[in-house]
């Protein structure tokens, strides 16, 4: 079996990080958001979906890098699209913190600033994704001649829009 360098080690050890964090964001953005009456149970249910996709992607992600029948092409890309994920979840702390900020403020009265702060996290957050997107893409492109590494870039950029695509048609709501 093959052994990880304490490079990957990190990154894999740090795929918790980004689940975690991507989870609470999410969670903590919807549950502000369905207090404050703006969400469809249609897009809380959407939104409750994104929780286990993220975590599941970096399960898959991880477990395949790990496997010994996967050439070393593929170790690196796969490698390399974890770092993005992470760097993605590094870029959104800030925004999880105004999200989580929110869940502090029991008596507001008036939810229009609520709806604006949550309105302005979708949007930087959107922003975001949008933005490391692009970096994916290219990522992916690297990554054509190894089909395994190729696969999971392109499995990440599935996420991506599918978490941007609720994003989007929650803000429109806003």
């Amino acid at each position: 079996m093959r052994t990880l360098s304490g490079k990957a080690n990190r990154l894999f050890a740090a795929h918790a990080r980004l689940a975690i964090s991507a989870s609470v964001a999410l969670s903590l953005l919807y549950s502000s958001v369905s207090r404050a009456g703006v969400l469809s149970e249609s897009d809380l249910k959407q939104a409750e979906s994104l929780k286990p996709l993220f975590a599941n992607l970096m399960a898959d992600l991880v477990e395949t890098a790990k496997r010994s029948d996967v050439p070393n092409g593929d170790i690196v890309c796969i490698n390399s699209t974890i770092r993005e994920l992470l760097q993605i979840s590094d870029e959104l702390a800030t925004y999880e913190y105004l999200i989580t900020m929110e869940k502090d403020l029991t008596d507001v009265g008036d939810d229009n600033p609520l709806r604006g702060v949550v309105k302005f996290a979708v949007e930087k957050t959107n922003v975001i994704l949008t933005s490391e997107r692009k970096r994916l893409v290219q990522l992916s492109e690297q990554c054509v001649k190894n089909p395994v590494g190729f696969g999971k870039a392109q499995e990440v950029l599935k996420v991506i829009d599918t978490t941007t695509g609720i994003l989007s048609s929650i803000h429109a709501r806003l």
